[in-house]
């Protein structure tokens, strides 16, 4: 029961991020698009773009799991392990703040990943424009690794998860919770965004993943 409203949680954080999904990413999938080979299937290669992403947000979830689950292990680290557990709580209240409209705190985090994405950021240029369906897969995996400030609470809740095979399967259920948002932005843009951006639909939303935040700190400190 435990995992499954975890799985759940992070994968309404990712759908109902998908204003900020739509804004950081959705400009940059729409030049991806427009520079596919027109011999080549389109809608095929959207979808193996967003598998390209899915499996970096995978991969990242189990390099960070893995690496908690180490730390679990050695005793004298336990003291860190309570404090990225905080972390990853905290994280995820700023990040229901967020949603719900009411703090923009955890968009900062964003600045975190900006050195990674300028050493990934040369290696996407030089596979755009894509003209293979290989290039297409890794040009999706290095977008995965766009500084985003959910993927990175998301990230860091999977460092608390205690093992690489849950750490994987929390940044899935993230990463399929961003789906519909990026393959929707064709036919059903105007309708999913105003759906997203409902300040009803937004509040609601960012509130339970904020209260499930609270619950977890809740049951660790009592």
């Amino acid at each position: 029961m435990y995992d499954e409203i975890t799985f759940l949680t992070l994968f309404l954080l990712g759908f109902f991020g998908g204003g900020h999904c739509g804004g950081m990413c959705g400009g940059l999938s729409s030049a991806f698009v427009l520079q596919l080979p027109p011999n080549l299937n389109r809608a095929g290669l959207i979808i193996l773009l967003n598998l390209g992403r899915v499996s970096s947000y995978v991969l990242i979830g189990l390099i960070l799991g893995w690496v908690g689950q180490i730390g679990i292990l050695l005793d004298e680290t336990r003291w860190l392990q309570n404090i990225l557990y905080v972390a990853a709580n905290v994280l995820l209240l700023l990040l229901g703040l967020y949603l719900a409209g009411l703090s923009g705190m955890a968009v900062k985090i964003e600045r975190m990943g900006r050195p990674v994405w300028k050493r990934l950021n040369p290696w996407l240029n030089k596979l755009l424009p894509i003209r293979s369906i290989p290039a297409c897969f890794a040009v999706g995996m290095l977008w995965g690794w766009l500084p985003c400030g959910l993927v990175y609470s998301a990230s860091l809740y999977a460092l608390g998860s205690g093992g690489a095979w849950h750490g994987g399967l929390y940044m899935l259920a993230f990463a399929l919770g961003t789906l519909p948002n990026l393959l929707a932005m064709g036919f059903f843009a105007a309708q999913l965004k105003a759906f997203l951006q409902n300040r009803t639909v937004r509040l609601v939303a960012g509130l339970l993943v904020a209260a499930w935040a609270v619950w977890r700190l809740a049951v660790f400190f009592m």
